[in-house]
């Protein structure tokens, strides 16, 4: 991509790549290349765990490169177009356009325009039947895959389950096809018949006058459902404990271990509950094993264990407490996202506040007792008070809940308990020091496949907004705050939830219309929606409505493993109010998933761990103080990672080296390390000074060698040496620094006078950048020097940015002086304080 693109572009790190862990390959030594897609913001798919084992296990293929690639922010499409730039990988910076496979994953319903959108920004043709020999095929996977109708126009195949093994079995597949040069429809043919595999060309639907599907009929030779890809055995599964670090604060900024996959507890609404059984769970040795290498070699500082339930972890407390041990002293917080009421005792909540507390959140979905034996959730009011009065007394200020509304069978009195339970919430943590406070969070309820409120109605949006308000209203009487799902987002995602592949020309006009990040509330805008179904005739409540239960359903040729039968006996229990146990610890309920052999719930057995096989992080409370001053290079790519973002990478390399860094005192410890003021995004530097405290001493030349094998491409320390710990801090320690300004082909020719002009004032008006414009500032001040020699502008300040000194003399705009080259060459230090004056 373009420099000049990236000075231009807010948060230039989305796009660099060569993050630390990222495996880049040299595309022609490689049988097949494939582009793994996340169709939103590159914060958001970095965090998603699914997509970081993919790009692992792919990689460990030598004869695979895959890469990455995200949802461009508005501001880069805009100069991608401009521009008449593709969308590049991370990597490679390759076109997509040139890969052999680009796999899509579907996370989220309102991520779809942005596919279209990452197609069109490649130049690859959208509907399948555009697309050649000389396109890469498209495959989508994840949750939404299991109504993969709406986006069948589009993509070529789709992964149905986990992808593990599927995926690797396809790109085999994609190589022989290469390799014995089959057509594309007999690739795809061949691709068909992977377990797991459906491809929608393959299949064709008529329907009825009224709309509804008549038939579902699949090509001769197709079977006539997909049944998903299971993972047996998640023990000796591949999982990566290198994993990419991104230079930018991502929306989980930690290590991330799945510790089960699965969920048994039948919750009537969950999707994710009922497509991903059975549970299948890691031993706690395994997942400490994980814990300690991703550590490592990522330098993070918290742990998040994952599953549908971490609360439902068979050995959640032997884990905690054997991971505290491991951990604490190197200040390693553990936090369980996902957490049941009931799950977690005061023993556990006191292990996991033992470095600092990590967000308390609790999901009880209902506001009585009789709508979530509705739902199947299988809590109590009590157990929940008891937990939230627990974690209170523990020191928890803020716990949040999570509701829903529009769930089958809601009343008015259900809503009016949602307020009443949030307030006795409160209650539980009167008298606790620093006061207590609870946060309710509110979605609508959308209907999903593959569970038994498959065939339910979804309210609307006039509907929602009632609702939404006699919350609002109700909990604003009790002192509580409210946050809620958009209801216009809601009901797209419940149209394109149990949609049919009718959808396909709504969400291209949607896209032709400008839609994008339809999940992000600053760009959605119902209203270029609302003409995509004025265009095309499509009505979309009738989409929500409820479904007869004879009705062909547009996923029933996508087999999840559990059949319809079993989820119309659910439906027909939840209307009576009957509750399903979770079968893990009891009876089998008769899913008909489980074989008992190979496919059955796999809890862990082991509850000891053993120490870890790696030292454990230094101590960081100690008597001794010492201080080492570093001087650093920041140059090429790495000069867009921006100074806060460059901080906390810095902060990663001390952690991955081991360094015996001392730490702040308080309830929230942070590492001493002294940066200076921030170097504008996009300058290069040879002149970073930075200050490390240390509890024991250690040779500064052996530190500049452990941090520079641990920085990522484009920092080097140049130089390091012992200070004694009572210097002042890089930046009171600075008496001025010299920038080196490349000068523009059509630089003034009577810059010499300009600069002399400009000394020779006693002020000097100009402009200066701010957020939201332009304003006028006297330059003259912190202005010690200027020159011009070696074809460049030489400028020597107290402090602050060259860049407006260099446009006002250069007679540039702020913005076009950002094109310059600018390099931070020397700093100049105070009397005495030049550890680095001989170096």
């Amino acid at each position: 991509m373009n420099d000049k693109i990236l000075n231009r572009v807010q948060k230039s790190s989305r796009y660099l790549g060569a993050e630390l862990g990222s495996r880049p390959k040299d595309p022609r030594t490689v049988d097949l290349s494939l582009a793994l897609a996340f169709p939103d913001v590159y914060e958001v798919g970095m965090s998603h765990i699914g997509f970081a084992i993919l790009y692992s296990l792919l990689n460990d293929h030598d004869w695979i490169a895959a890469e990455r690639v995200y949802a461009p922010w508005p501001d880069l499409e805009a100069e991608l177009r401009t521009a008449g730039e593709p969308l590049r990988a991370l990597e490679s910076q390759r076109p997509l356009g040139d890969f052999d496979l680009i796999g899509f994953t579907l996370q989220y319903e309102l991520s779809y325009s942005n596919l279209l959108n990452m197609l069109d920004l490649a130049g690859i043709p959208r509907r399948r039947e555009q697309r050649d020999a000389s396109h890469p095929l498209i495959m989508v996977g994840g949750p939404c895959a299991f109504n993969p109708e709406p986006l069948a126009d589009f993509y070529d195949f789709a992964v149905i389950g986990d992808g593990e093994e599927a995926v690797v079995e396809v790109c085999e597949q994609v190589r022989q096809g290469r390799q014995e040069g089959w057509n594309r429809e007999t690739l795809l043919r061949r691709l068909a018949d992977i377990e797991g595999v459906y491809v929608p060309s393959l299949y064709r639907v008529s329907y009825h006058e009224d709309g509804r599907i008549a038939a579902l009929s699949p090509a001769p030779g197709v079977p006539q459902r997909v049944r998903r890809r299971f993972l047996a055995n998640l023990e000796d599964a591949p999982y990566p404990t290198a994993p990419i670090v991104p230079f930018m604060n991502t929306v989980h900024n930690r290590v991330a271990v799945e510790v089960a996959r699965g969920c048994t507890r039948g919750c009537r609404f969950c999707q994710a509950g009922y497509i991903y059984r059975p549970v299948r769970e890691r031993s706690p040795q395994r997942i400490a094993d994980i814990v300690d290498e991703s550590l490592r070699h990522s330098g993070y500082s918290e742990v998040s264990l994952l599953s549908l339930s971490t609360g439902d972890y068979s050995r959640l407390e032997p884990l905690l407490k054997g991971l505290m041990g491991c951990h604490e002293a190197g200040q390693v917080a553990i936090s369980l996202p996902s957490l049941r009421v009931g799950s977690l005792s005061a023993e556990m909540m006191e292990e996991i506040k033992k470095v600092r507390k990590t967000g308390f959140t609790l999901a009880p979905e209902a506001g009585s007792e009789r709508l979530r034996e509705v739902i199947n959730k299988g809590i109590s009011e009590a157990d929940l008070l008891a937990a939230t009065e627990a974690a209170y007394a523990l020191g928890w200020r803020v716990i949040k809940l999570y509701f829903m509304i529009g769930l089958p069978t809601e009343t008015d009195e259900d809503r009016r308990g949602i307020i009443e339970l949030a307030a006795r919430v409160k209650r539980t943590g009167r008298g606790t020091e620093g006061g207590a406070d609870a946060n309710v969070s509110v979605s609508t309820f959308v209907p999903k496949p593959h569970t038994p409120f498959q065939w339910e109605a979804q309210i609307g949006v006039e509907e929602t907004l009632a609702r939404q308000n006699q919350l609002r209203d109700g909990l604003k009487k009790r002192k509580l705050r409210l946050k809620y799902h958009e209801a216009r987002m809601s009901l797209l995602e419940g149209v394109f939830a149990r949609g049919d592949r009718r959808l396909g020309r709504l969400l291209e006009a949607a896209v032709d219309a400008g839609c994008r990040f339809d999940g992000w509330g600053e760009h959605f805008d119902f209203s270029r929606w609302q003409q995509a179904f004025a265009a095309t005739g499509i009505d979309p409540h009738w989409y929500l409505r409820q479904r007869d239960e004879e009705e062909i359903l547009p996923w029933d040729h996508i087999d999840c493993g559990i059949p319809k039968s079993f989820f119309l006996a659910e439906r027909r229990r939840s209307i009576q109010g009957d509750y399903t146990a979770d079968c893990r610890h009891g009876d089998c309920h008769g899913c008909g998933l489980c074989d008992f052999d190979s496919l059955r719930v796999r809890l862990s057995e082991r509850d000891e761990l053993t120490p870890p096989r790696l030292p454990a992080a230094p101590s960081p409370v100690a008597d001794g103080r010492f201080k080492i001053r570093l001087r650093l290079r920041k140059e090429g790519r790495a000069r867009f990672v921006s100074h806060l973002e460059f901080m906390t990478a810095f902060h990663r390399a001390v952690r991955r080296a081991q360094l015996p860094i001392r730490y702040s005192e308080g309830f929230h410890p942070t590492p001493k390390i002294s940066l200076p003021d921030a170097l504008p995004t996009g300058f290069c530097s040879d002149a970073e000074i930075i200050d490390l405290e240390l509890f024991r001493p250690l040779p500064a030349d052996r530190i500049a060698a452990e941090l520079n094998h641990q920085l990522p491409p484009g920092f080097e320390i140049l130089a390091a040496a012992a200070v004694a710990w009572k210097t002042p801090s890089p930046s009171a320690s600075i008496e001025s620094s010299r920038y080196r300004v490349g000068l523009p082909a059509d630089a003034p020719a009577d810059l010499a006078g300009r600069c002399a002009d400009f000394l020779a004032a006693d002020e000097v008006i100009g402009r200066r950048q701010k957020k939201g414009g332009t304003i006028e500032v006297d330059l003259r001040p912190p202005v010690l020097e200027l020159a011009l020699r070696e074809q460049a502008l030489w400028i020597t300040l107290r402090k602050g940015s060259p860049l407006p000194v260099a446009a006002h003399l250069l007679g540039l705009t702020p913005e076009a002086a950002r094109d310059l080259e600018i390099r931070k060459v020397e700093v100049r230090m105070r009397d005495g304080l030049d550890c680095f004056a001989n170096a």
